[in-house]
């Protein structure tokens, strides 16, 4: 994300349990760089609690003074909740992004059993991994995914579609054609 801006992150939960399905997720936000907007959007089958908390010491941000903050999202299932080898998505919007070079999200999931994996582990090679929102520039390296997959994702392929080059070219010379068409049968009817 861009810093200063506000950014819609969604958050995959796969359910990791062959006994028993997630019934509940919930997301840590900072609270030393808080986010002055967070809205959710609502996702069929879950409830969404956006817990707000005062902040031992104030924070500014931008040109506002805070004093409280939104410091969790809690999404509860109302029903069943994530399966066994399914996910859910929940979305989220979040803003103005602070101008830190990445904001850890720690997210802990809860199954119906009552275990809960907490994925809020920083460390590059860990068990759980802690979602990251990147801001600025795409991370140099990320144990998430592989390498080359940011690489791709963020730069456009430089090799020219000739296919598409080719359809273009085709699709000009038939408006051409067209038109020409038009105005030589308005001029024989004149």
């Amino acid at each position: 994300a861009d810093a200063g801006s506000y950014t819609l992150v969604d958050f995959k939960v796969p359910n990791e349990s062959a006994t028993a399905s997630t019934v509940k997720v919930v997301l840590t936000l900072p609270a030393d760089t808080p986010f002055l907007s967070v809205r959710y959007v609502p996702v069929p089958g879950w409830t969404a609690e956006v817990v707000e908390t005062s902040l031992s010491e104030p924070v500014t941000v931008g040109d506002v003074e805070v004093t409280e903050a939104v410091t969790s999202v809690v999404w509860t299932a109302t029903g069943d909740g994530i399966g066994e080898d399914a996910l859910e998505v929940f979305p989220l919007s979040l803003g103005p992004v602070p101008d830190t070079g990445a904001v850890v999200l720690a997210v802990d999931q809860t199954y119906s059993d009552g275990r809960t994996v907490s994925w809020a582990d920083p460390a590059e090679d860990a068990e759980h991994p802690a979602p990251v929102l990147y801001i600025g520039d795409q991370p140099a390296d990320d144990h998430h995914a592989p390498a080359d997959a940011y690489a791709a994702a963020a730069a456009p392929s430089q090799e020219p579609d000739v296919l598409a080059r080719v359809l273009a070219g085709a699709g000009l010379l038939l408006g051409a054609a067209a038109l020409v068409l038009v105005l030589v049968g308005r001029r024989t009817r004149a």
